[in-house]
């Protein structure tokens, strides 16, 4: 059986799914991550272990010329010191090419195949990943376990989908006959979805696995070769879905170089080398706008980027404030606020937030915001998984800084010491109150578990300030909270016109910061936080080209 016919009932699943947006899970995570085999967890936790001061060796990519790694655990305070092999630009770039006339010609279906079983097998890793991802990004267990786990998987199925779609759209061959009186002119002709050529994913910090699957499995799937550039403080999560996708590929008889991992260092970085390199032809991007300006300019390329945003919540009428401060809290301390989705800039009318029992004052609001912070900090059980650990040092820095803004501090930032590691790099969240009128203070992204309390005249100007922030600086979320359905729509319209989507009235267990594979479109390439959305037809079809050949019929 090919591996096609082995897969062909899922990928139309998730093709159905793309159609329908409703909830589909190629890789759940529920009940619980115990479905995955009752020993997974322990068995991954021990496999990273055994990885720490060791060399990456699973990669099929031979003649290393050199052997390099600085990833640094948030957690341990030190490094890991995983060596992975490095190879020149030059390497690289000849390896993609000459795998890339391999790969463009097979045939779709067998591609699709392919990937999927690659999925298959980063399945049987996805607690090894989470430990890699814990320790070197700072996420918690179980975001580290979801994000780089399951759902990384589901984003990457869904680029599978979305990409064979978009090759299955059209004929291969067709009889084009026109009638012209006495005869007909009989045309046969045929179309090619030809691949771009060499895609270049670069990664991010924070997520390196769910932000990078997309491009690699997207670019894979229309037939591209692709070199993944991992960012140098977090490679191992990534490198082991390129070693499982180098394994699918060797053992049908493909040159695993149509994946190539390809490791930098902080010191000698190798980005800007590949990126303008004439022969690369598709980039893929996650990370700070300067870089993806930079990457976007580059004349020739075909880039997609996510970059940085301000995010905000526009606080208007609830029903129950106390569960809607639960929800925003929580939102805040999730992963240190270290999450492109993450709230920012919150925004409160002066004059209160109506309930149906009279209006909660901004400092009401402000206190509430504050103690319900306090209190998932400072809960043992929650507070350290939550938070996690800050990935970068620089971020840390930040967080102190924002104690200096402009404004009352409601919230100074502090540490703990988390009680599974003790060098773990903890801060937790600040929140300053800024008056609307001080734009220059919130124009900008504050990435880190920083929570600044805007104060609007009124509701029109809180929506005015969190659409001028999403068109001019660029927005990947927003929440909102009104129970009146004209401020709804209203919202509604302005952030759309802003390109934003909108979380409305959220409490309970779903946040601003989620997004899910086959249903939220992640990010929406309109507005400057990232020209692409995950994942969109437009996401997979600039990655190739049709081309049309026809011959008359011979008579």
């Amino acid at each position: 059986m090919s591996l096609f016919k082995k897969y062909e009932d899922t990928i139309s699943k998730a093709i159905k799914a793309l159609h329908d947006r409703t909830f589909f899970a190629a890789y759940p995570e529920h009940p619980s991550p115990k479905i995955y085999g009752e020993t997974a967890d322990a068995d991954g936790q021990a496999k990273f272990k055994a990885s720490i001061g060791k060399k990456f060796e699973e990669l099929k990519q031979e003649n290393p010329e050199g052997w390099a790694g600085q990833e640094e655990s948030p957690y341990l305070g030190d490094g890991l010191k995983i060596s992975y092999p490095t190879f020149s630009p030059d390497t690289l770039i000849n390896r993609s090419n000459k795998a890339f006339h391999q790969w463009r010609k097979v045939a779709a279906s067998e591609r699709a195949g392919i990937l999927v079983e690659s999925l298959e097998r980063v399945k049987n890793r996805f607690f090894e990943i989470a430990y890699a991802t814990m320790h070197t990004t700072g996420q918690g267990y179980m975001m580290a376990f979801q994000a780089s786990g399951p759902h990384a998987a589901d984003r990457a199925m869904e680029a599978i989908a979305a990409g064979y779609e978009e090759l299955k759209r059209f004929p291969a061959k067709a009889l084009w006959d026109k009638p012209m009186g006495k005869y007909n002119l009989q045309i046969n002709k045929e179309w090619r979805a030809v691949p771009k050529g060499i895609s270049l994913v670069v990664g991010c910090s924070t997520f390196p696995t769910w932000n990078s699957v997309t491009g690699i499995y997207g670019s894979l799937v229309t037939g591209n070769s692709v070199i993944v550039k991992p960012h140098p403080g977090a490679i191992l999560p990534i490198a082991i879905f390129v070693a499982e996708i180098q394994n699918v590929l060797a053992e049908n008889n493909l040159d695993p170089n149509i994946c190539q991992l390809a490791v930098d260092t902080f010191d000698k970085m190798i980005t800007k080398d590949l990126a303008q390199h004439k022969d690369v032809k598709l980039i893929d991007y996650t990370g700070s706008s300067a870089f993806g300006d930079y990457l976007e300019a580059i004349p020739g390329k075909t880039v997609f980027t996510e970059k940085t945003g301000v995010n905000s919540v526009i606080l208007d009428s609830v029903d129950d404030i106390d569960k809607v401060v639960a929800n925003l809290s929580f939102s805040v301390n999730l992963y240190s606020g270290q999450m492109c989705t993450a709230p920012q800039n919150f925004y409160i009318p002066q004059g209160g937030i109506k309930t149906a029992e009279g209006a909660v004052s901004f400092d009401e609001f402000a206190q509430k915001f504050v103690d319900s912070i306090n209190s998932l900090v400072d809960n043992p059980k929650a507070g350290p998984f939550v938070l996690g650990a800050v990935q970068n040092k620089k971020t840390y820095e930040r967080v102190t800084e924002a104690e200096g803004l402009p404004g009352k501090v409601w919230l100074k930032s502090r540490t703990f010491e988390n009680p599974m590691f003790k060098n773990a790099r903890v801060a937790t969240p600040v929140v300053v109150e800024i008056d609307g009128s001080k734009k220059e203070i919130f124009s900008k992204e504050l990435f880190g578990p920083i929570a600044l309390l805007i104060k609007t005249k009124n509701t029109d100007e809180s929506i005015a300030l969190a659409k001028e922030m999403a068109m001019k600086h660029g927005a990947i979320s927003c929440g909102a909270y009104t129970m009146n359905e004209e401020v709804r729509e209203q919202i509604a319209d302005e952030m759309a016109l802003a390109a934003t989507p909108v979380s409305f009235n959220l409490v309970g267990g779903i946040y601003m910061n989620q997004n899910a594979a086959f249903s939220d479109f992640h990010v929406t390439g309109g507005n400057p936080s990232g020209n692409a959305s995950f994942t969109n037809p437009e996401y997979v079809s600039k990655r190739f080209t049709w081309v049309g050949h026809r011959e008359p019929v011979k008579g």
